[in-house]
């Protein structure tokens, strides 16, 4: 009966009962792992699986490879498609599922099935099929008074004009892509993490002034509203959190990603001398909504605000 064995990667392996008390490889990781004397089954508590838990559920039919065939198996060399070339192929092969103009390949990267136009941020394309025309944003392309707010903020918003017809691949550094569909709503994002959106959104560059005198870099996000697709990143698997009238959110600027249009967050500073000579809290800068939406953190924090 074969052995049942969880590597500390994660991956859940099966062995013949011949190499019990022998140490073998992890087809994931390579590193050495001890198949037991005698059969023993693993507790999924003994070990964290960051394969499963990357599984993703935004589109039923992809994930992690190694999430859906979770169990590798030792033993002789009769299994010699293991491996091959032909077996990468299948295995990583793009898949026409059919879910509209957006669909994740997986949950770092985005297919774009285009007749027409779509606006990506820039640098996100990686691979496309047909025929296609990329086009930085004009200077005017959204108006004088967006053109004035990025010149005077710096603002990093930075978007291509992709038009044509076929499959645009894009992705963003290998952050998780969340896909929304805006039904004549509106939602604020960090003007790094949207990654594309439809061209009938309407968007916006808002200023948060409140604290302009007291940070340098990431004042600015980009309010999209309208009805229609977009797509933004995240570092790992972010979380929502509500905002209630009674129950406000505190959140830190750096791992704030996006956050519903009715709500205006205001700034709590905690800005003292010890900041400035390196001895403050680390959390002088947080954000807090009040209200009724919700906001979007990750569990990672960028560097886009800092005492200036």
């Amino acid at each position: 009966m074969p052995i049942e064995v969880r590597c500390n990667c994660g991956k859940k392996l099966k062995a013949p009962d011949k190499y019990a008390g022998r140490e073998v490889k992890c087809p994931g990781c390579g590193q050495l792992i001890a198949i037991p004397a005698a059969h023993a089954a693993v507790s999924d508590k003994e070990f964290v699986d960051d394969y499963e838990e990357e599984s993703y559920d935004q589109a039923d039919g992809y994930g992690d490879h190694a999430a859906r065939t979770p169990y590798s198996s030792f033993g002789d060399d009769s299994n010699t498609s293991r491996y091959s070339i032909d077996e990468f192929v299948a295995r990583t092969e793009q898949k026409d599922r059919n879910q509209g103009l957006f669909e994740l390949e997986s949950p770092y990267m985005m297919e774009v099935n285009l007749d027409g136009m779509v606006w990506t941020k820039m640098g996100a394309m990686i691979a496309y099929v047909g025929n296609m025309k990329f086009t930085r944003e004009g200077i005017l392309e959204k108006g004088v008074g967006k053109f004035l707010k990025k010149a005077l903020t710096g603002e990093g918003t930075k978007l291509t004009k992709v038009e044509g017809r076929g499959r645009l691949y894009v992705a963003d550094s290998g952050k998780r892509i969340s896909i929304l569909n805006l039904q004549d709503e509106s939602i604020f994002v960090n003007g790094n993490d949207l990654l594309a959106m439809e061209p009938q959104i309407e968007w916006d560059i808002k200023m948060m002034r409140k604290i302009t005198g007291i940070l340098s870099g990431g004042l600015f996000n980009v309010k999209l509203q309208g009805t229609g697709m977009i797509a933004i990143t995240s570092h790992f698997q972010p979380m929502t959190l509500r905002v209630r009238p009674n129950q406000p959110v505190i959140t830190d600027p750096n791992a704030t990603i996006a956050w519903s249009g009715s709500l205006t967050p205001e700034f709590k500073t905690d800005v003292s001398l010890k900041t400035f000579f390196g001895r403050g809290s680390g959390e002088s800068i947080q954000m807090q909504f009040k209200g009724d939406g919700f906001v979007v953190v990750q569990p990672f924090e960028e560097v886009y605000f800092q005492p200036s």
